[in-house]
């Protein structure tokens, strides 16, 4: 089983970009679809966008799509979500996580992204 680890938070101006990693420790990391959620305070954590395991088809929630894009790469063991155009209403705390089977089994312990006016 892998472990995660989010890097690459932080404040940011709306229309301001940033880059997630979530680096995977751990044994077969290209056997997972990889994902990222969100969770902004007093909210539920919602889906944000994923990739499956060659990386060819990935998905993302309609507020993310066009603004979003996550990646991966199978020989470092890392996933990232490349965040343009950023509004305040992408604050939260960003998860990454380890699918199989159709359900997410591994969660990191989030990183923080807040964007100001």
């Amino acid at each position: 089983q892998v472990q995660l680890v989010e890097s690459g938070g932080g404040l940011v101006q709306a229309g301001g970009s940033l880059r997630l990693s979530c680096a995977a420790s751990g044994r077969s990391f290209s056997s997972y679809t990889m994902g990222w959620f969100r969770q902004a305070p007093g909210k539920a954590r919602e889906f944000v966008a994923s990739i499956r395991r060659s990386g060819d088809n990935t998905d993302y929630t309609d507020s993310v799509k066009g603004r979003f894009t996550i990646s991966r790469d199978n020989v470092k063991n890392t996933v990232y979500l490349q965040m343009n155009s950023l509004k305040p209403e992408d604050t939260a705390v960003y998860y990454c996580t380890a699918g199989v089977g159709g359900a997410y089994v591994v969660w990191g312990l989030g990183t923080q992204v807040t964007v100001s006016s």
